[in-house]
């Protein structure tokens, strides 16, 4: 049996919010997993304590850690299929060894796999989509404590995925995956504003994944970060005046780069260059808080100079904000949903009191553009017109748990 945890669960990975939960179950196997489904009244599963604000909390929480991992590839249909309690840093070892990979990674490859598909989260690139949309199953432990199994031919696998928790405990995940590929990554520094705004498209297009790094002051961008397959063209010698940097770098000035993925064009494996960060590395702890707003690929230039046009309010609080793009999927509660979407990220210093008010002037200097917030970071509102599928995916949640099991505070306040 699986050891259960009392008391002190302590809080998520910035020390911003504490769990109110009274216990935390950690089983052993799926059959634990469903006995303990079945009989609490409010349960959610805590994952890799990467959000930023209450969306994991519950009465009772479960991380699945303890379950055996159970990696397998699937080379016919090229998917591979695991434990729900997987992190991608685990997952890109197993599958490299294989000879595979994934399309996509994010910043950080220290966080939950179902975590990050349940909240839509991202990485980067013009013609990727979100982690979400790699998504080819799910096994889902129920209300009642059955598993639901979904697939790309249910009527609500699109509701299914990008499900906020609000559906079950996850319980194994099925990807797609592709042939393992290189990667190179360079650094250039210099971008002027002028430039960046009128060539946007042509800057995030000039490589397979493409980050721009800025404070929003001053008449250069900052740092782009220009990810290249080496099975694709050469990144340039230059980007529109940018230069590249003849040494590694953090993305926020003046921190020591040691922590960050291999830069100057060393090529590697894709798990170790498509993220930030290294897996060796343990990422900072209550240094920060993080928002994010993902607007439509149309509006993106048009958001970023509002955003710059708050430059003064947003710098005296913030380590860096990254841009970064993201090609439309079809999942009902995705921030990329139907769209194109370019994402405006901001990691903050760890000052609550003068964040959380900025963000909903943030919010409004957004509001024009369809901003829609990442599910996992910290934001104000949620504009319930932004998501068609809304109404349909609270019948499904209603639907598989009409107890509310699942709900908690953040659910009610954004979704129901």
């Amino acid at each position: 049996m699986g050891e259960n945890y009392p008391m002190g669960i302590g809080t998520n990975w910035s020390r911003h919010h504490e769990y109110r939960a009274s216990v935390l179950h950690r089983p052993d196997t799926v059959d634990e997993l469903q006995h303990l489904v079945a009989a609490a009244p409010n349960i959610r599963a805590l994952g890799s304590r990467h959000s930023f604000n209450d969306i994991a909390d519950a009465a009772q929480l479960v991380t699945l850690e303890a379950l055996e991992p159970a990696i397998e590839i699937d080379a016919e249909s090229e998917t591979v299929s695991f434990s729900a309690g997987v992190r991608y840093g685990e997952l890109g070892r197993a599958l490299q060894r294989g000879g595979w990979a994934l399309r996509n990674l994010a910043s950080l490859p220290h966080i939950s796999v179902a975590g990050a598909i349940a909240t839509g989260t991202h990485g980067s690139g013009d013609r990727n989509g979100t982690l979400s949309r790699a998504v080819a199953g799910l096994e889902f432990v129920t209300a009642t404590g059955e598993l639901l199994s979904v697939s790309p031919v249910d009527d609500d696998f699109d509701g299914s995925v990008v499900s906020l928790g609000a559906l079950g405990i996850l319980s194994r995940v099925t990807l797609d995956i592709e042939p393992t590929f290189e990667v190179r990554q360079d650094v250039y520094n210099g971008l002027h504003w002028t430039d960046l705004l009128e060539r946007f498209d042509s800057i995030t297009s000039r490589g397979y994944s493409v980050s721009v790094f800025t404070t929003w002051v001053g008449d250069t961008v900052g740092a782009v970060w220009l990810k290249s397959r080496l099975d694709s063209s050469k990144p340039p010698q230059s980007l529109y005046g940018a230069a590249p940097a003849a040494v590694d770098q953090h993305p926020i000035a003046g921190v020591a780069a040691e922590s960050t993925t291999a830069q100057a064009g060393v090529p590697g494996p894709w798990l170790d260059r498509l993220p930030h960060f290294r897996l060796e590395f343990t990422p900072s702890n209550g240094e920060e808080l993080q928002s994010e707003y993902l607007v439509p690929r149309r509006h993106a230039v048009d958001a970023i100079r509002a955003i710059r046009a708050l430059g003064d309010r947003i710098a005296p609080l913030l380590h860096v904000s990254e841009l970064r793009t993201m090609a439309a999927d079809s999942l009902w509660l995705s921030g990329a949903y139907e769209t194109d979407a370019v994402g405006i990220h901001f990691t903050w210093h760890f000052a609550p009191a003068e964040v959380l008010p900025l963000l909903p002037v943030i919010e409004e200097a957004l509001a024009p553009f369809d901003a829609r917030p990442h599910w996992g970071k910290l934001f104000h509102s949620v504009r319930r017109d932004l998501y068609p599928r809304l109404p349909d995916f609270v019948e499904l949640a209603t639907r598989l748990d009409p107890q509310g099991k699942f709900r908690n505070e953040y659910l009610e306040r954004h979704v129901f």
